[in-house]
């Protein structure tokens, strides 16, 4: 018996499916017949952009579990398509799906680095470290064109504003430039998402990220160009690729990082569905397995939502994750001291000054 629904063959996208967001009255879905093989293949899903005209770009939060109080996300939406992606939900805020949607109906702020130099310049601005990519990648593929990050490393330089910065992308060897001379001042940081050394899998999984040899050859090239960087095994999913732990952050490593942390596969509201159905499509072998271990880590649920323990994950497996990424990074010399960023350089250029009048 042919399903009524049956996931989508969509190649280089991480969802297999495009479920309607949560807020829509009216719900849609994929539906086949199973009467003939011969009906007409579906259009190929092309990525549109769009500009967001958003009147801030530093965005702030109070969570307890996240290290930095203040972000910006140059996109929303990303190409990646990583099907874990603890971004997905946050596109039904707009009304789109956090499947398919999700990687190929972007947005994008063009006026982001002169909203950054309009905050910055701002007379009651208190210099803090910035995070950029806390949500979505800053290096996807669109930004080879519209170089919004790029734009905003610009601006972070003239006025000598600590940041950090997270990415799968080897694109960000582009800003070593940048990058490079404000890690030596301490006034920069960047972490390199490696979620696994299988090509294959992370051909499935991360379809559009960079392939695991190019973000170790970001870690050695950044490391290089005298930037310190860190190595993120995020997320780690039990009965995936857990067991490679310990081979990632020796690589890592190698290539010169000297910090690593991890997340524990997190699947809060759409995502729990949309991973679920590429597991069964993608790993049928194992999706029973793995989606019992995970539940393990959530108290026999799919996941908890409980900000002391949802990085984390509680119970026997999420120990065990626990106790061997403390011994690897000890061995590997991953767990130096983390310093913290020089926020007593900051300086608003001479250039800058005249906003302070319109925007303090």
């Amino acid at each position: 018996m042919v399903p009524a629904t049956k996931p989508l063959q969509t190649k280089g996208r991480g969802a297999r499916t495009n479920a309607t967001g949560r807020y829509e009255p009216v719900v849609h879905e994929t539906f086949d017949d199973g009467w003939t093989a011969e009906d007409d293949a579906p259009a190929p899903l092309r990525t549109t952009l769009t500009p967001e005209h958003a009147r801030k770009i530093i965005t702030t939060n109070t969570s307890p579990d996240i290290g930095f109080d203040r972000s910006i996300n140059p996109y929303k939406g990303c190409e990646h398509g990583c099907i874990y992606c603890y971004a997905r939900p946050s596109h039904a805020w707009m009304g789109l799906s956090p499947g398919l949607d999700f990687e190929s109906k972007l947005f994008f702020k063009p006026e982001g680095p002169r909203l950054l130099e309009q905050e910055l310049a701002a007379r009651r601005y208190v210099c803090k470290r910035i995070h950029i990519g806390g949500n979505t990648d800053p290096y996807q593929p669109v930004e080879r064109e519209h170089r919004i990050t790029r734009g905003l490393l610009e601006v972070m330089q003239r006025f000598s504003q600590p940041f950090s910065i997270i990415t799968k992308s080897n694109l960000i060897t582009r800003d070593v430039d940048i990058l490079g001379p404000m890690g030596r001042e301490n006034l920069a940081q960047a972490f390199v998402s490696i979620t696994t050394l299988d090509r294959d899998l992370a051909r499935t999984m991360e379809p559009r990220a960079a392939t695991p040899a190019r973000r170790l050859d970001a870690v050695k090239r950044l490391a290089d160009a005298g930037v310190p960087v860190g190595v993120g095994f995020a997320p780690v999913i039990p009965g995936l690729n857990d067991h490679e732990l310990e081979s990632i952050l020796e690589a890592a490593a190698k290539a010169g990082a000297t910090r690593a942390m991890y997340v524990t596969l997190r699947l809060p509201l759409e995502i729990k569905d949309l991973f679920q159905e590429w597991l069964a499509d993608a790993r049928p072998d194992r999706a029973a397995r793995v989606m019992s271990l995970v539940r393990q880590t959530r108290g026999g649920k799919d996941y908890d939502a409980d900000w002391s323990q949802r990085m984390k994950g509680t119970g026997p497996v999420a120990d065990l994750i626990a106790v061997r990424f403390k011994a690897a990074v000890k061995r590997y010399g991953l767990n130096g001291p983390l310093r913290e960023l020089d926020v007593t350089k900051f300086r608003v250029p001479a250039d800058a000054r005249p906003q302070l009048e319109l925007f303090g």
